[in-house]
């Protein structure tokens, strides 16, 4: 499966928009780390905990925006976009979204 940021693919034609696909997951963390946040927004510097969990969302929302796409039958999803919203303290839902397309034949 081709996916990317770009309206289109280089060197391959797209013949058939297949629709919306999307993929989320609403992640957080354990209170230990939690806590080691709260320490560290006070003294400053990258919360690492966070970034590893944002990580491992993003991952996660793409493998099911590609499964959503290949339930479509689509090769491929251009246009895709990431977007983020806190649920409630810890915790955060990150939403990845795109359009499947089917690929022409190459000749």
């Amino acid at each position: 499966m081709i996916y990317t940021t770009t309206e289109s693919i280089p060197g391959k034609q797209i013949s058939e928009i297949r629709g919306v696909v999307t993929g989320n997951v609403v992640q957080s963390k354990h209170i230990g780390r939690d806590l080691m946040a709260g320490i560290k927004s006070i003294v400053g510097g990258e919360i690492r905990g966070y970034t590893e969990m944002m990580t491992d969302a993003r991952d996660i929302a793409i493998q099911r925006m590609v499964a959503d796409a290949e339930s479509q039958g689509a090769d491929a999803i251009v246009g895709i976009r990431f977007t983020t919203s806190s649920i409630v303290d810890g915790s955060s839902e990150i939403l990845a979204f795109g359009t499947a397309v089917k690929l022409a034949d190459s000749c």
